[in-house]
C-alpha cells in the first residue's frame, strides 16, 4: 500500500530524515514512534507532499508520490489528521466533517444552486452523519467543536478524514490529551478501521501503539533505529536507549 525507501529530508543543511524506509501492507497498522525531534511528523509531511525529499522514493499503490501535488492525495485515497485539531469554530461538527470530502461536486451547478447540487450536498450530509455514527458522536452533529471535550474533538477530526474514503489513513498523535477510557475506545476504532484501510500512526503514547500496531518503526535523530513487531520493539535495547538516554545491557 505504502512504500518509503531511503528518503532524506533536509532543512537548510540540517538532516531531518536520513535514509528512512518503511513499508505498510494493505489492511495493517504501522506505528511510528521515537523521542521528540526524531522526525516522525516530518516523515508524514514528506508523504503528504508538504516537504520534498532530496533522495529516496515514496510510492502509494505502486505510484510515485514525489511529483503529486498535495491537493490530489485525498482523491487518490490518502487522508491525514493533524496534531492540532484544525476545526472551523463557526462550523458545526457536521459541517466540519463534510468539509473533509474531496471535491466531488460541479462548481457551476453549485454556484447556480441547481437541483443536482442539492442532491450532492444531501449525499455528503448522509455520508458525514454515517461517519459520525461510526465514531459514536452523531448526537453532537449540530453542536460546535469548541463545546466538545477534547476526546470527542479528536473523533470529529477522524470522522472528517474518513470523508476522503481513504485506503491509507495517516494519524498524527491521535491519542494526545486523551483519557485512558478514550484511548481504549480509540484502539477499538482503529482495529475496526483496519478492516477496510491501512493506517500509519505517529504517536507518543507507546503503550497504545504497542497494543494496536502490526509493526512498529522507531526513529531517533532522523534515522530508523529499529523496525519489527511490537514484541521485537519491546525487547530492542536500542529503543530503550533512545527513550531513556542511557545504555541498556545487552543479553
Amino acid at each position: 500500500m505504502l512504500e518509503i525507501a531511503g528518503i532524506d529530508v533536509r532543512f537548510d543543511g540540517v538532516v531531518a530524515l536520513d535514509a528512512v524506509s518503511l513499508t505498510l501492507p494493505a489492511n495493517q497498522i504501522v506505528g511510528v514512534i521515537g523521542p521528540n525531534g526524531a522526525g516522525k511528523t516530518t516523515l508524514f509531511n514528506a508523504v503528504c507532499r508538504f516537504v520534498t525529499p532530496v533522495a529516496g522514493t515514496i510510492t502509494f499503490r505502486g505510484e510515485s508520490l514525489l511529483n503529486v501535488p498535495a491537493w490530489r492525495l485525498a482523491h487518490m485515497g490518502i487522508a491525514r489528521t493533524l496534531q492540532g485539531l484544525g476545526m472551523w469554530a463557526t462550523f458545526t461538527v457536521l459541517e466540519n466533517v463534510m468539509a473533509g470530502a474531496p471535491s466531488r461536486t460541479r462548481l457551476v451547478a453549485d454556484a447556480l444552486a441547481l437541483p443536482s447540487a442539492d442532491r450532492r450536498a444531501a449525499a455528503l450530509r448522509l455520508e458525514a452523519m454515517s461517519n459520525l455514527e461510526e465514531l459514536g458522536i452523531a448526537d453532537r452533529a449540530n453542536t460546535f467543536p469548541a463545546s466538545l471535550p477534547h476526546g470527542l474533538q479528536k473523533r470529529v477530526s477522524i470522522a472528517r478524514a474518513l470523508m476522503a474514503r481513504p485506503a491509507l489513513l495517516l494519524l498524527d498523535e491521535p491519542a494526545s490529551g486523551l483519557s485512558t477510557a478514550d484511548v481504549d475506545q480509540l484502539i477499538a476504532l482503529l482495529r475496526k478501521l483496519r478492516e477496510r484501510m491501512s493506517i500509519a500512526l505517529v504517536e507518543h503514547h507507546v503503550d497504545m501503539v504497542m497494543a494496536v500496531s502490526d509493526s512498529i518503526t522507531v526513529l531517533n535523530l532522523g534515522r530508523v533505529i529499529a523496525s519489527g513487531s511490537p514484541d521485537q520493539i519491546r525487547a530492542n535495547p536500542d529503543v530503550a536507549t533512545a527513550y531513556l538516554g542511557q545504555e541498556v545491557a545487552r543479553a
